[in-house]
């Protein structure tokens, strides 16, 4: 193969660790100089080859690709930018092939969630098709943990930490002043159709009055009246209430419970706002004083408290992807595989895109427990280790010291 140079590129919305992985990719294309040529991250994702925008991370000193490693978001910009059908048209497609050609490109490393891996694999499929060589391989990426064929995606670990330490110490804020003041506080987290992260609140729970009280999934058919009673009942035993509840709880017709009417640009429903919706209903029904917060944003950029299990993986995929690259290995995603045994191992396996593409790995149902507002000790044993170990930045005047990189880009070729 003559091409030797990677297009790397960050898909959907970001995370704490995406930048460990490209950390990866880009520190392991350098040891493998002069086999690998130069890395050329996409400017805003896949849109960056489409606009021949290729930031060349060679411009890049040792020390702030290093820094990526503890640095959230997404260093180069990512984009949700579905292509089009390539059945139904494949310019799309015959321009990224042209770009890479252009650029000497042979290797295509996808960082992304579900939408990101079809994309990976309708391009493996077109370069084949149209006999450009290229090997083609998905790096995982998802807060919401709902890639399957690998038993946890990066991003995740670290949100499900932070989720646990929000309820842990808010439960205490709300506990505190619950005698005179607020009595039920809802933490509405991410998740549109998998529960994962409102699961991972489930994790402060030692004992039964402990926080959260009640956990709402997506997987889970909601009905009001018996939400209702719970918080009662719960109120009335404890004091206070405190709930997490997933953006994506669905009634006993599959409908959300509140859904914006907008969509984005992959056609899913944009959700948020579950819990006003139920804070609510929570005050008119039982006249309980309540707080509700959205985690939003804030939960999946939460480099602080980033767990280390997840960075290290993060970053380990990374490399990996490079690993496989030299070996000619295409139309793969990287996987996570748990190894059996006592305590916690893993290793890296790979899973063809094709099976990956656009399938969804849900909360399975003996990880919630028959009442459906708690989670089991199975579900606690798989989500203790992924957010094990803390992995801090470094601080500078009392902030972290995150790394803002020059992104120069590559003069176009195609397009001067």
């Amino acid at each position: 193969m003559s091409a030797t140079n990677i297009f790397y590129a960050q898909s959907g919305g970001a995370t704490a660790v995406i930048n460990a992985s490209a950390c990866g990719v880009i520190e392991a294309a350098r040891d493998s100089a002069p086999s690998i040529g130069t890395v050329y991250a996409g400017k805003n994702g896949i849109l960056g080859a489409l606009k021949e925008e290729l930031i060349d991370t060679s411009q890049e000193s040792a020390e702030h690709i290093a820094a990526l490693r503890h640095t959230p978001a997404s260093a180069f910009g990512s984009c949700r930018y579905k292509l089009k059908n390539p059945e139904e048209d494949d310019s799309e497609y015959r321009r990224l092939l042209e770009v890479f050609a252009a650029h000497d490109i042979g290797y295509f490393f996808y960082n992304g969630g579900g939408d990101s891996q079809d994309t990976a694999h309708k391009v493996s499929v077109i370069s084949r098709k149209m006999n450009y060589p290229l090997v083609c391989i998905g790096i995982p990426k998802t807060i919401d943990n709902d890639l399957p064929f690998t038993d946890n995606s990066p991003g995740f670990g670290s949100v499900a930490k932070y989720i646990a330490i929000s309820i842990r110490e808010a439960a205490l804020d709300v506990a505190c002043m619950a005698a005179t003041s607020t009595k039920v506080f809802l933490l509405e987290v991410m998740g549109r159709h998998a529960g994962w992260i409102a699961a991972a609140a489930g994790l402060n729970k030692q004992q039964e009055s402990d926080a959260p009280h009640l956990i709402l999934f997506p997987e889970i058919p909601f009905n009001i009246g018996t939400f209702l009673k719970k918080v009662d009942i719960t109120v009335k035993k404890y004091g206070y209430c405190v709930i997490a509840v997933s953006e994506g709880v669905k009634d006993q017709e599959g409908r959300f419970i509140h859904q914006s009417g907008l969509n984005d640009s992959f056609g899913h429903a944009q959700l948020g706002g579950v819990a006003p919706i139920l804070s609510q209903s929570i005050y008119s029904q039982l006249g309980y004083k309540n707080h509700w917060a959205v985690s939003d944003y804030l939960q999946r950029a939460a480099r602080h408290i980033a767990a280390k299990t997840d960075v290290e993986q993060a970053y380990a995929l990374g490399r990996a992807a490079v690993t496989h690259a030299l070996k000619g290995t295409t139309d793969i995603m990287l996987t996570i595989e748990r190894m059996t045994g006592p305590g916690y191992h893993w290793t890296i396996g790979t899973v063809p895109l094709e099976e990956v593409a656009n399938a969804e790995f849900k909360t399975p149902r003996d990880f919630i427990t028959e009442e459906g507002f708690d989670i089991t000790q199975k579900c606690r044993h798989y989500l203790e280790p992924l957010i094990s170990g803390e992995d801090y930045p470094p601080y500078v005047n009392g902030l972290p010291d995150y790394v803002r990189l020059k992104n120069i880009l590559k003069p176009k070729i195609i397009d001067r």
